[in-house]
């Protein structure tokens, strides 16, 4: 059997991300139980390639097979051959002889699903320029932990039509959600992306208008890794589009507000709203931890009772 990959939200099926919601809760319920106890994995290695910096997703992974009882490596480009001008294929079919699984996060999407092609274990996307589906599970995770089911409930994305949302663009399509997206003209998602999902994600121009009655409000920052150039014009663009606490006021009594962190206070957000107690975005960071160690073992192991 080919190996599982896990590139974008869509390389599984409706049912497999719903079990996955529900194998994370259970997985972080268990350990908060009885400490690390379930390692399945022993002896087992997932390889890390680090292309871009970051701190919840090297945490989590490592943190993850730790607790699994395997072991992660991190691997930067310049710690491999990749750096050196390696084709990417040949470094896939390298590993394949030598670890369980792999995690990348990079910016190229293309690259990634040509290394995935080339290898034969399972490939884990932690990061492009066009998706990043390891935050969704956590994001869906967390939603449901507070409110339950998410299925025809609304979600509304605020600011650039960037990677992450993409994959809230996914997540409505594959989990039955409406997401309205609120970004200024010129930021919007792709439109292929947009277009696949139907009905179930629209563009609404008018921050108040998009929140309004709405169960999750969510955003990142505005001017993501390699766009730092762009920070004065963005903040320029972006300016009226501020989450903050009033216009959370206009949403659900029972809305909740994400954010994929790093914040940039002040920005994307007010100074204070991390602070409110509608802001659930430690949890939701901690939920990376749990959720990916439910998709490690489901591409490794399958479904598990």
């Amino acid at each position: 059997m080919s190996a599982r990959h896990f590139l974008t939200l869509l390389d599984l099926s409706a049912d497999e991300l719903d079990y996955l919601i529900q194998r994370g809760i259970t997985i972080k319920s268990r350990l908060k139980a009885d400490g690390p106890t379930y390692t399945p994995f022993s002896n087992r290695t997932l390889a890390m390639i680090f292309e871009k910096s970051s701190t919840r997703t090297r945490v989590s992974f490592e943190t993850a097979m730790a607790q699994f009882g395997g072991h992660a490596l991190f691997l930067s480009s310049r710690d491999t051959q990749l750096g050196r001008g390696e084709p990417i294929g040949d470094t896939a079919r390298v590993l394949s002889e030598m670890v369980d699984a792999v995690m990348i996060r990079t910016f190229s999407h293309a690259g990634l699903e040509q290394f995935a092609a080339a290898s034969s274990v399972p490939v884990i996307n932690a990061l492009t320029d066009d998706y990043h589906p390891c935050q969704l599970l956590a994001d869906v995770m967390t939603w449901t932990e507070c409110r339950g089911p998410v299925k025809g409930k609304t979600a509304v994305w605020i600011g650039d039509g960037n990677n992450m949302c993409h994959s809230w663009i996914n997540a409505a399509r594959q989990f039955d959600f409406q997401l309205r997206i609120c970004c200024p003209e010129g930021y919007e998602p792709r439109q292929d992306i947009l277009d696949a999902a139907g009905e179930n994600a629209v563009i609404v121009r008018d921050p108040s208008d998009a929140v309004r009655g709405a169960d999750l409000i969510t955003t990142d920052v505005w001017a993501s890794m390699g766009q730092e150039e762009e920070q004065a014009k963005r903040e320029r663009d972006f300016a009226g589009f501020q989450v903050t606490e009033a216009l959370l006021d206009q949403a659900s009594s029972e809305a909740i507000f994400l954010h994929c962190l790093p914040a940039h206070r002040g920005e994307e957000i007010s100074t204070t709203l991390l602070d409110d107690p509608r802001a659930v975005i430690w949890q939701e960071a901690g939920n990376r931890l749990h959720a990916q160690k439910a998709l490690i073992e489901f591409l490794l192991l399958g479904q598990v009772d």
